[in-house]
């Protein structure tokens, strides 16, 4: 394959193109054209990288030619010929795009040197245009987190704080994108060549989560037959994200407290300091401020995570981004399943925008990936989508459970056909939302739990405490009829 530059000569006059192309073809893989057609022939069937051209053609017009060939959908590098007496004209055809020009006679190492020059210049800038593609797709907070009113002030609070190493705590429902967030601070933070770590604080035991962040010596305890290096010492120089950070215990969350403010950590069963550089990033879906309240978290732990805060709303709040994200993963899930890309047809939309989304993102892309998926035509249309956005009774259109922040207020559960058994309280209203949520997910727990805004293991606690009450009131009072969730789910 001929991995020269190609460079098309268009002249009038035969002897310049002809003493062009024998100066030049050592370098370049060269071509000629004696008028407009012939050149626009050889641009509209050949890769042509530099198209060296007079500015008169005999009876065409350079110019003209030079317009038609800059508005092809991969334009070469255009350099202008002309006389002395028509510099100004030359100057005109920059000004439209024209990468630069010479002057006649032909000074042909002077040409060559351009030429060159032209293709390093095009390399740059086809690098240039391919480094912030690639860059936008991974990065982009624009055109991933969305362009909504709502969203602009989040948006120019993670480019402004990006770069300092303040710590930051994203505080949202699950599914609102907050790891995604997390990500692109570090990313933007001026060391995205660093790692950044993510530690899923609620799918671990105190135990193990300590052993996890901090990392432990041999023999430190039952089971711990060798070293282990923590996330801590695993992010040194970049980011620690901690998700669910409202579910770690008092014990760790001293440990937590010394590392954010001394910058020192000491690995499970060793007294030894180790020194670190790690800025932390964390994440919750409860209300860390009422935690502090109840005494379930430490106050100035609290203070230590949010230097800055970022809210991030639900997906029902900002329905104007729903149509950008589902672009986004249409063409996204398209390609990781190996599929043509399909728009959304004219039904899908508005069925999009008609439902709540109690699993916000997440659940959007869940949802737009069935559809790419199960779509047999050359449209991803609204019965290919998942069942309950046909359906007013599904699993949230007009029908969202509430957060358990929000339960406190409501005077009766969401769902009629779940009845309270006694005057409700806040214990009450609790469990029925939680039955609510089982009931609608098909007894599946984490789907559940998203619902209810809280993690898994919080809501296996729950359930077990919800045993628990039953177990009392079936004691006391002998008729009482319960439904009980399936334990399996």
């Amino acid at each position: 394959m001929n991995d020269q530059a190609t460079v098309l000569i268009v002249d009038d006059e035969k002897h310049t193109r002809d003493g062009l192309r024998l100066s030049l073809e050592d370098e370049f893989d060269c071509y000629v054209a004696a008028n407009a057609a012939e050149a626009m022939e050889y641009l509209s069937n050949d890769r042509i990288d530099v198209m060296l051209t007079d500015l008169r053609l005999g009876e065409d017009n350079g110019m003209k030619l030079l317009d038609s060939a800059l508005a092809l959908p991969k334009p070469p590098v255009c350099i202008m010929m002309t006389a002395y007496g028509s510099v100004d004209t030359a100057v005109e055809a920059m000004r439209r795009g024209a990468y630069h020009f010479v002057t006649k006679p032909l000074n042909l190492d002077e040409v060559e040197l351009l030429i060159k020059r032209a293709l390093r210049s095009r390399t740059l800038e086809s690098e240039n245009i391919a480094l912030k593609q690639q860059v936008e797709r991974k990065f982009s907070i624009e055109g991933i987190l969305g362009q909504s009113e709502v969203m602009k002030p989040i948006i120019e609070t993670i480019q402004q704080v990006a770069p300092s190493r303040a710590t930051v705590l994203i505080e949202g429902e699950s599914g609102t994108g907050k790891e995604l967030v997390a990500r692109a601070i570090h990313n933007l933070s001026g060391r995205p060549k660093a790692n950044i770590v993510s530690v899923h604080c609620a799918a671990l035991s105190p135990q193990i989560l300590e052993s996890e962040l901090f990392g432990h010596e041999k023999g430190a305890f039952t089971g711990a037959q060798e070293r282990r290096i923590g996330r801590f010492e695993q992010a040194n120089g970049g980011t620690l994200f901690l998700d669910e950070i409202g579910e770690i215990d008092a014990s760790t969350q001293v440990k937590l407290l010394r590392a954010l403010g001394e910058q020192t950590i000491e690995r499970v069963g060793s007294s030894k300091p180790i020194q670190i550089d790690v800025r932390v990033i964390a994440a919750t879906n409860r209300d860390l401020a009422k935690m502090v309240e109840d005494g379930k978290f430490r106050e100035d732990l609290y203070w230590r995570l949010r230097v800055v805060t970022l809210q991030l709303p639900p997906l029902r709040d900002r329905k104007s981004d729903i149509a950008v994200l589902a672009e986004h993963f249409l063409k996204e899930l398209a390609k990781a399943n190996g599929k043509a890309y399909k728009p959304l047809g004219e039904d899908a939309m508005p069925a999009l925008m008609k439902y709540d989304w109690p699993g916000n993102i997440r659940e959007l892309r869940a949802a737009i990936e069935h559809g790419v998926v199960m779509s047999n035509s050359n449209r991803v249309m609204l019965k290919h989508l998942p069942s309950y956005l046909l359906n007013p009774h599904g699993l949230g259109i007009g029908l969202r459970v509430p957060s358990l922040n929000q339960a406190k207020t409501a005077a009766a559960p969401a769902d009629p056909a779940i009845k309270p058994k006694s005057d409700l309280d806040i214990t009450e209203v609790e469990h029925q939302l939680i039955l609510q949520a089982l009931q609608r997910s098909g007894n599946n727990r984490t789907v559940a739990a998203e619902m209810l805004g809280m993690s898994r293991r919080t809501l296996q606690r729950k359930l077990k405490d919800l045993n628990m009450v039953r177990t009392h009131r079936r004691r006391t009072t002998p008729n009482a009829s319960i439904d009980k969730p399936d334990a399996g789910a």
